[in-house]
């Protein structure tokens, strides 16, 4: 790998300890392709850029030098997260070793994680280390729950990404919970909201004195998905003793109160916010084209509509031509055209384009060794769906592991 160089002045005005190649910050950029080796800096280690690696991996490509920036060596595969809340997954078994996947794809794994890009300067800012400099970049760093609406959101609460804080979060709960009664809320009727109250519910303890409480401002839970798993769900949440308080927004959140709307107030020692997605905040500094949400805004190549060396996936991103919902399984679909584009940009090939499936399926996890699949119309539910998820999943992470 290249080691530190300091570019001149008028190629950045970032950090001076800049690590890369200068020229890439003076090069046209409009110009993917050129005889020297291009760098090619992967930020983010989510469900695209694993794709990435192990391709990289699998065979090695010409002419590049590759750096991942993540904030942790272990990235969470989204699919087994719930199981992990619930104890049926492992650590290892839910997470993908982003270090040893580098190692073996010949990539340098940066830990650190994105404080910064200035697109013109073609400079990543992480948050420790010096600045890197790149030919080509690719965002793949997820999202945040978006508590924007609510005050006091950001100082009451626990957002359920980034995975890696909440996880800590969670140990501590189950901790006290196991000494005194907890009032816990899960905010948000998502997919997301619903799986999570069901996995905290299994994973804290039949022993625990615990109320639980799902919080939703739609009037119905999972109003993207059909009725029949509505109801699947909600049987599911009434099994679990879940309270659930639909068409009810949070307005406030306070040390050991939530207000809602219509002046309700809910008294809650623990708040889990697994709302709406939200772009990580650098991305509104960085001179890219966005969409109306802030996430990069990129055509079906998944290619940055502003920066053309820039390209982006999974949650950070929207495809203009053709948006999706944030969710896991649409990033585990861009990855491999993620990775052909990347490595046609590198070589100055023409880009394909990534057509993503109108309907998706998805495997809900009912925290009970039950699962609820849901593809459009049609719902099936029961034990046998959920070793069918697990199948599904063990089988997605078995590729990633070094065996």
């Amino acid at each position: 790998m290249p080691n530190p160089t300091t570019p001149s002045p008028e190629t950045s005005g970032a950090d001076p300890s800049f690590r890369g190649n200068p020229q890439a910050t003076t090069a046209d950029h409009g110009a993917i392709a050129a005889a020297e080796p291009r760098q090619l800096v992967l930020v983010g280690g989510g469900h695209s850029h694993v794709e990435v690696l192990r391709r990289l991996a699998m065979a090695p490509w010409h002419r590049v030098q590759v750096f991942l920036v993540s904030p942790g060596r272990f990235t969470p595969y989204s699919g087994m997260l719930p199981g992990l809340i619930a104890g049926d997954y492992r650590f290892e078994e839910a997470h993908i070793d982003l270090a040893a996947l580098c190692r073996r794809a010949g990539v340098e794994f940066i830990e650190a994680a994105a404080a910064g890009l200035d697109a013109a300067a073609r400079a990543l800012i992480p948050d420790q280390g010096p600045t890197l400099g790149y030919d080509i970049l690719s965002i793949n760093a997820g999202s945040r729950p978006d508590t924007s609406g609510i005050a006091g959101a950001n100082k009451f609460g626990i957002p359920v990404k980034p995975v890696d804080d909440f996880l800590r979060e969670w140990k501590r709960i189950r901790a006290e919970a196991a000494r005194r009664r907890l009032r816990i809320a899960v905010v948000g009727g998502g997919a997301a909201g619903v799986e999570l109250a069901l996995s905290m519910r299994r994973g804290i303890g039949e022993g625990a004195r615990t109320d639980f409480h799902l919080i939703t401002d739609t009037p119905e839970i999972l109003p993207n998905h059909a009725p029949g798993v509505r109801r699947s769900l909600t049987r599911a949440l009434e099994r679990s003793e879940i309270s659930l308080h639909c068409g009810r927004a949070v307005l406030a959140a306070f040390p050991g109160e939530l207000r809602l709307e219509n002046d309700g107030l809910l008294r809650v020692e623990e708040v889990i916010w697994a709302l709406a997605a939200s772009p990580p905040p650098w991305i509104s500094k960085s001179g890219l084209a966005t969409d109306t949400r802030g996430f990069v805004a990129v055509n079906p190549s998944l290619q940055s509509l502003s920066h053309p060396e820039i390209f982006a996936a999974g949650d950070a991103a929207t495809v203009l031509q053709a948006p999706r919902p944030k969710a896991g399984v649409y990033a585990v679909r861009q990855g491999p055209v993620l990775a052909r584009n990347l490595r046609a940009a590198v070589e100055g090939r023409a880009l394909e384009t990534h057509v993503p499936q109108r309907r998706a399926l998805s495997l809900l996890n009912t925290g009970d060794h039950r699962a609820v699949a849901s593809y459009g119309p049609l719902t099936l539910e029961g034990a046998w769906v959920w070793r069918w998820k697990d199948w599904i999943d063990r089988r997605f992470m078995s590729r990633y592991r070094d065996e």
